[in-house]
């Protein structure tokens, strides 16, 4: 007897019931799992929800979304332009560059972008001044080069 008790109470607490519940089931019916009685609530106690994901949360995340950005060259991040070339003019460099719209644009030393500025253009590449958002960086600001020829500097 002793054997069967503990073989039925091992039962009954692998499939998910606890004891007490299992004696309060009839014979023959299918006792509610705890899910279905008492649902599941996390109590946070000042600490964040491990269940939520943390991309794309905050204010970061809907200050780059494609609805709020301004439209043109502002609006684009420096991840989103590529340079396309380069034109000597009166007063310096100024550059050719494509966004993520297709679009062309002529950029000049100092002219914004969303997370940006454009620092230098030279003959063969442009340096933006790219402003980084990591809470955790010591780094404020970090030096993006995008040249024209990316294929013969990786060599």
């Amino acid at each position: 007897m002793r054997s069967v008790c503990l073989l039925a109470c091992s039962c009954v607490c692998v499939m998910g019931i606890a004891p007490a519940q299992a004696a309060q089931t009839a014979p023959g019916t299918v006792a509610p799992t705890p899910t279905e009685t008492t649902g599941f609530r996390y109590d946070s106690g000042g600490r964040r929800d491990p269940f939520v994901s943390l991309l794309n949360s905050g204010t970061d995340g809907e200050r780059l979304t494609m609805g709020s950005r301004p439209q043109g060259l502002a609006g684009l991040s420096v991840s989103e332009v590529a340079l396309k070339g380069t034109l000597n003019s009166r007063t310096g460099f100024v550059a050719l560059v494509q966004g993520a719209d297709n679009r062309t644009y002529i950029v000049r030393p100092g002219d914004k972008l969303l997370d940006g500025t454009i620092q230098t253009i030279t003959e063969e590449a442009m340096v933006i001044l790219q402003q980084v958002d990591d809470p955790l960086s010591l780094q404020k600001e970090r030096a993006v080069r995008k040249s024209l020829r990316q294929a013969e500097e990786s060599k």
